[in-house]
């Protein structure tokens, strides 16, 4: 069993989750910035449509606010979210297929196991995460010129350090499902892709079992996000107690659809940008395979 805390493979999922960290926050910035600003006012923000037009007037710009501190934190919480769930599988690797050969890709993998890898993870990257969606939020609702060292200066007046940490429970109630069906998911598509379609190119699979799990996972986790993204880009939130309070809201205002407020466009981003994440991850663990620290 390979060693849970051996140098080379942490450098090596260190390595992969900060290169795809970079594919996929550019490529899913734009689509972020629209539906937080659909979830935080949608009285004005109504439609992906109608809002995309409004993010244009501003410049072309504002669909890219807060991508320094989101990639930043991305390649953080990627790193910390692939790190532990390669390390939980080093740690619970599965059993060796019954003929005793470790090559076969086309065993049944275990369906829960990734799962629960997948809930551990989340609340270890939520904790990480966390000051980086909070200045994210605050900068994006922010209409006109606004850059996120202002967006923390501000907090850091308002609150102090606290300010970095509120919503924390939001957070860890966001990304503890997410995580159970993003990394779960990506594990079962790329099996039923590899025993159902075995022509099908490793870099596509990575490509199209990315995307989907991005899919799953929002889908399992937007309840959770709208009242996160209302909390952290208030000023007056608490590091505990403002979630519960504003999921209540919400429902109380606009009803339990309102808590999917801007799941199109967060389905519109999670395909693209998380095929890219996870189609970065893999290149460049093959990458640092082949050229960086041969095994």
């Amino acid at each position: 069993m390979t060693d849970v805390a051996d140098p080379r493979a942490i450098t090596r999922d260190l390595f992969s989750a900060t290169l795809g960290s970079v594919c996929c926050c550019y490529t899913g910035q734009p689509f972020d910035t629209v539906k937080v600003r659909m979830q935080t006012n949608p009285d004005k923000f109504s439609s992906v449509l109608q809002t995309s037009k409004l993010i244009v007037a501003e410049g072309m710009g504002s669909f890219w606010k807060g991508a320094v501190p989101t990639a930043m934190g991305m390649a953080a919480e990627n790193a910390m979210a692939f790190g532990v769930n390669e390390a939980l599988k080093r740690a619970f690797p599965d059993p060796p297929p019954s003929g005793g050969s470790h090559d076969d890709t086309h065993q049944r993998p275990d369906l829960l196991k990734p799962f629960l890898m997948g809930t551990i993870t989340g609340c270890c990257s939520a904790m990480v995460l966390l000051p980086s969606e909070i200045v994210k939020a605050k900068t994006q609702v922010i209409v006109g010129a606004s850059s996120s060292n202002d967006v923390v200066k501000q907090m850091l007046n308002k609150q102090g350090l606290r300010s970095m940490f509120v919503g924390l429970d939001a957070q860890l109630m966001r990304d503890a499902p997410f995580y159970a069906f993003f990394f779960g998911g990506y594990e079962l598509n790329c099996y039923l892709f590899r025993t159902y379609v075995p022509t099908m190119p490793d870099e596509l699979n990575y490509f199209l079992s990315g995307g989907f799990a991005g899919m799953f996972g929002w889908v399992a986790a937007m309840p959770f996000d709208v009242p996160k993204t209302n909390v952290q880009s208030a000023w007056d939130s608490k590091v505990f107690g403002s979630y519960f309070p504003q999921m209540a809201t919400i429902v109380k205002e606009r009803g339990i659809l309102g808590l999917y407020s801007g799941l199109g466009p967060t389905l519109l981003r999670a395909f693209p940008a998380n095929a890219a994440l996870f189609l970065g991850v893999e290149t460049a663990k093959k990458f640092f395979d082949d050229v960086l620290w041969k095994p």
